[in-house]
């Protein structure tokens, strides 16, 4: 971990059910966000044991919210966040994406301004998660960014709805793909500020 959590370990999954994202690619990905967590509400979907949602707290985001299914995981993410002492900074909930996405949009939650997306490679559902946050009423706030993480044999569209790819990042076999929201980005002071670069 980097931030001001930099040097700590978090607990992973025994097996190989959860795929976590490789310390080079989250380097690179937060590297590319910059300052862009700071203040920040951030939205970590498929968050298996919560790497991605912690780095991002340890960058200075305010909040964020984890959504993964499987009870292994999220044992292991709960103590990940006891064990980093972010846990009051987090909710959690054990749900599909899909279903999590629509609770979140009738609750009213959000918007955010990060959503780190990162499904099992080859399922296909990066553009579905695109689709149902681009109409998630106000799950987004304008300029977020969506980074979803993929394999390379699978290319998500360049546009969905009010979402555009901004940046495209390869690391051997994963992807990284950067999108943006409509509208000016977020300052990490949170007033108006300008778009990603």
């Amino acid at each position: 971990m980097a931030g001001r959590l930099g040097g700590l370990r978090l607990k992973a999954v025994p097996g190989r059910a959860t795929r976590p994202t490789t310390d080079r690619v989250k380097e690179s990905v937060f590297g590319i966000l910059g300052d862009r967590c700071l203040g920040a509400q951030v939205l970590d979907l498929f968050a298996g044991t919560g790497s991605l949602g912690i780095e991002a707290l340890s960058r200075g985001a305010t909040r964020v919210t984890f959504v993964e299914r499987d009870p292994g995981a999220v044992r292991v993410l709960r103590e990940n966040l006891r064990a980093t002492g972010l846990a009051e900074q987090a909710a959690i909930l054990v749900k599909d994406v899909s279903a999590a996405l629509g609770l979140l949009a009738r609750e009213g939650a959000g918007p955010f301004d990060l959503v780190l997306l990162d499904p099992p490679y080859g399922s296909g559902l990066v553009e579905a998660v695109l689709e149902g946050l681009d109409q998630g009423g106000g799950l987004l706030s304008p300029g977020a960014l969506v980074v979803a993480e993929h394999s390379n044999h699978e290319v998500p569209t360049e546009r969905v709805g009010r979402l555009a790819l901004w940046r495209r990042r390869r690391y051997g076999e994963t992807v990284v793909s950067f999108y943006q929201a409509a509208g000016p980005a977020k300052s990490p002071s949170g007033e108006g500020g300008e778009p990603a670069p």
